[in-house]
């Protein structure tokens, strides 16, 4: 993690100590994106034979379940130790068996209902669980951002990640020639939109997009918000991009926003805007045998 974003970190924990609990869990996910071992792990790209198609989709992923096991339970012991009742009833999963090739594949798919079924085999609360196990294969999906974002087309329009299929998290307003850019919160990927434009239903009739603008922070923090399917996208006004590490904290920081939206009757939808299918595939062992899911 770069020095930048532990100063980030420590200013929200000064702003909002009431975030501690759910600032250690993101300070983990931050902490393992920066491993090489994932880098491995990114898979040979599938052939697409859809056009609209993530460079995810399709792909056979090489897990190393040993070193996915670690890092979910360092996430769910960090959620554990943050001393709150719902994050506390996460604790008998680390007792548990818990199956991390299924979570992980659930999570990478955002498949709600089989988080919520793995949830349940533990009597975690399930909005808690989720949280906290969304960021499983964070650390995977930046190995894979590295790795493809130079293959990113040019002309990609879709409002889903071109990298992993998921919404964004919010949109940046560059520069003097204001280039607009959406930025994936999951894989931290970056890909441009001509012009404003809902990337839920691809509404992009000025009188169905409004804007709503926060009283103390004028135009540089907005919520862009569409009448038809009433989803939305925060917006921030930057000279540059943030690094990858900043997307995360950037959205978090921005909660705001979120709530405001919501107080409006706007709604983010849930799951990915592109299902990926991907292959679960163990990487040898010292037999020099495969074994592969499609859980």
């Amino acid at each position: 993690m770069t020095a930048s974003a532990e100063n980030i970190l420590k200013e929200l924990s000064r702003q909002r100590p009431e975030w501690g609990p759910w600032l250690a869990v993101v300070q983990e996910v931050l902490a393992e994106t920066a491993d090489a071992k994932w880098d491995a792990l990114v898979p040979v790209r599938a052939a697409a034979a859809d056009s609209k198609a993530p460079l995810l989709a399709g792909s056979s992923i090489g897990l190393d379940a040993s070193a996915v096991r670690g890092y979910v339970e360092r996430l769910i012991g960090a959620a554990c130790r943050g001393g709150t009742e719902k994050m506390a009833t996460l604790e008998p999963a680390l007792r548990g068996s818990l199956d991390v090739v299924a979570l992980f594949k659930a999570s990478l798919c955002q498949n709600v209902a089989r988080l919520g079924e793995i949830a349940a085999t533990f009597g975690a609360d399930p909005e808690a669980f989720q949280a906290v196990v969304s960021f499983v294969p964070v650390p995977f999906l930046y190995a894979c951002n590295r790795a493809w974002a130079p293959s990113i087309s040019p002309s990609w329009l879709e409002g889903y990640c071109p990298v992993c299929g998921a919404w964004p998290a919010f949109a940046e307003v560059r520069g003097i020639e204001r280039s607009r850019q959406f930025r994936c919160g999951r894989c931290a990927g970056q890909w441009p939109i001509n012009c404003l434009t809902c990337p839920y239903c691809g509404m992009t009739d000025h009188k169905e997009l409004v804007s709503l603008v926060p009283e103390k922070d004028g135009t540089t923090r907005v919520i862009d918000a569409c009448k038809r399917c009433f989803g939305y996208v925060k917006a921030f006004t930057v000279l540059q991009g943030c690094p990858p590490e900043g997307v995360i904290l950037d959205d978090l920081a921005s909660v705001d926003l979120d709530v405001a939206a919501l107080q409006q009757g706007y709604k983010r939808p849930e799951g990915p805007g592109y299902s990926i299918d991907v292959t679960l595939v163990d990487k040898p062992s010292a037999s020099g045998k495969f074994f592969s899911w499609r859980k």
